[in-house]
């Protein structure tokens, strides 16, 4: 549950399996968390989304993205990059959420300058609380720079 006095904030989810976004959005909901969540299914959308082209033109500055390494289009590991090397955006933080507990792609990762990396957990329940524990840290725990955007 948000902290009273916990301003809610927006979520990027950068999700191309429909079955992880519903547990992601699951977790969002019985955590009563009152942040937004939107949802883009691959790389170009999401870099759409992040500077605000077409169906994203009315888009907010995220808060916090949530990336998945293996997407469509342009993978994870190109959107990261992207991210941290954009001076508007390389402020946001970047929590990569994804299947591959591989340490090549732990390390790549953070040398991209990813915020954090979670392997997602196969089990819902585990799952849940994955995400809950990623919202609960950055929203109750870590200062987030306010978007001005």
């Amino acid at each position: 549950m948000t902290e009273p006095g916990a301003t809610p904030i927006d979520v990027l989810l950068v999700e191309d399996d429909p079955g992880d976004e519903l547990m992601t959005r699951e977790a969002f909901e019985d955590n009563k968390i009152g942040n937004t969540l939107h949802v883009v299914r691959d790389g170009e959308e999401a870099l759409d989304f992040l500077h605000r082209r077409g169906e994203h033109a009315d888009a907010p500055t995220p808060d916090l993205i949530l990336l998945d390494l293996n997407l469509p289009k342009y993978d994870g590991r190109q959107v990261l990059e992207h991210i941290k090397s954009d001076p508007d955006l390389s402020h946001i933080p970047v929590v990569v959420l994804t299947t591959s507990a591989a340490e090549e792609d732990i390390l790549r990762s953070y040398k991209l300058h990813a915020n954090a990396y979670v392997t997602k957990p196969v089990d819902l329940d585990q799952f849940i609380a994955a995400v809950r524990q990623i919202d609960d840290f950055f929203v109750q725990v870590v200062r987030l720079p306010r978007s001005h955007g």
